[in-house]
């Protein structure tokens, strides 16, 4: 049999994590979100994004973007729309989809042509409405890890159509970094203001340091070049957030940003948005909430594990508190069908006395640390000036 003279084309994102795949992800890591799934409607995946939720529209469409007939680039612009969407609705979920690289940067680099890009861009500034009701339970005073992540695809955008010559649009997307670079900068002072807001503040130091990050990563994409040099420059010094980064070092919270990998395995955490996993290291209420599962006996496993693997972090020690606080007796019935080496790890002194120390004993110590971190950041004209 005689082979095709010519072979089909390939899709746009033939090298890359195909869509059925990601599909498959997302209902691994979020399966209650198939319950929230609108009715299927036509459409480009990349015009079906401009409402709270909008990443929904797009998950329930997702099989539009294999429809024949769709340019190499319009194919492009709806597996962004794709990934957008998957990233946002796992990136505060145990497992989250491993696409922000293309997000950021990789996608926006497929093309040299502004036509396919604009509407990309597009569907990354709506996004920012894009609601986090029942995907994250970790924003604090509105603001949230989320928010880094939509203007780090938006700064991959930017940095794209500066390269080629596309100064509006660049323009629309550098407006809308800053305004929320100082949205959340006025929220964090007003915070530190307060008199009894420092763990609030400590949860935005550690969101506010998280978003830098982020931030730089898209712009890590950028080429270096007379119209993108200023830019980055400029971003980089504006989105500092200095105070913030400097409460989040000096109070022990960057051991806190480590990706959770000792939870991954526990399927029963992923079966409901209750169990979603807020800011570390305050874990008392939700080590209260996971002790109720049936699967208790996992979850503190894996707890206990964590203590061992993950050098400074406090909060696993939290849960722990919160999940024999909360259930007593339902706590040692779990810690008795745990495997013997995990019982002889809970049983260990250091880690005893971590657990012991009282939830208000330890969120008295945070506080106070917080407000010594502040102090230090702003005892100094010099670093006044920072923020």
């Amino acid at each position: 049999m005689s082979s095709p003279l010519t072979k089909p084309p390939r899709d746009a994102w033939a090298q890359w994590i195909g869509p059925e795949t990601l599909l498959s992800q997302v209902r691994s890591t979020a399966p209650f979100l198939a319950a929230r799934l609108p009715a299927s409607e036509p459409g480009r995946l990349v015009e079906l994004g401009g409402s709270p939720y909008g990443f929904l529209r797009i998950l329930a469409n997702w099989e539009n973007m294999l429809r024949p007939g769709l340019s190499h680039g319009e194919q492009l612009q709806d597996y962004f729309a794709l990934c957008l969407a998957c990233h946002h609705a796992t990136v505060a979920t145990f497992v989250p989809t491993d696409v922000d690289t293309k997000i950021r940067g990789i996608i926006w680099h497929e093309s040299r042509d502004p036509d396919v890009l604009r509407p990309m861009l597009r569907l990354a500034l709506a996004s920012r409405v894009w609601t986090e009701e029942g995907i994250s339970i970790r924003a604090v005073r509105g603001v949230s890890g989320h928010n880094g992540e939509q203007w780090s695809a938006i700064a991959g955008g930017l940095g794209r159509l500066l390269e080629l010559g596309d100064t509006a649009s660049a323009d629309e997307a550098l407006s809308a970094i800053e305004a929320e670079i100082d949205r959340e900068q006025a929220i964090f002072d007003r915070v530190a203001a307060e008199r009894d807001g420092e763990l609030d503040l400590l949860r935005l130091s550690m969101t506010l340091a998280h978003n830098r990050g982020d931030l730089t990563q898209g712009m890590g994409f950028w080429k270096r070049t007379p119209a993108t040099a200023p830019v980055m420059e400029h971003l980089s010094e504006r989105g500092r957030f200095a105070l913030a980064v400097r409460v989040y070092q000096q109070t022990g919270l960057s051991a806190e940003g480590h990706r959770h990998y000792p939870l991954r395995p526990v399927k029963a955490l992923r079966r409901s948005p209750a169990s979603l996993l807020p800011l570390c290291p305050f874990l008392d209420e939700w080590g209260g909430v996971v002790a109720k599962l049936e699967e208790n006996y996992e979850v503190l496993a894996a707890l206990v594990t964590g203590c061992q693997k993950v050098e400074g972090q406090q909060g696993y020690y939290r849960a722990i508190a919160g999940m024999r606080a909360t259930e007593p007796g339902a706590f040692e019935r779990a810690a008795a069908r745990m495997p013997n080496a995990v019982q002889r790890l809970l049983r260990g002194a250091e880690l005893r006395k971590l657990v012991d120390v009282p939830r208000v004993s330890f969120e008295s110590m945070m506080r106070k640390r917080a407000r010594a971190a502040l102090h230090a950041g702003t005892a100094s004209p010099q670093r006044r000036g920072e923020r």
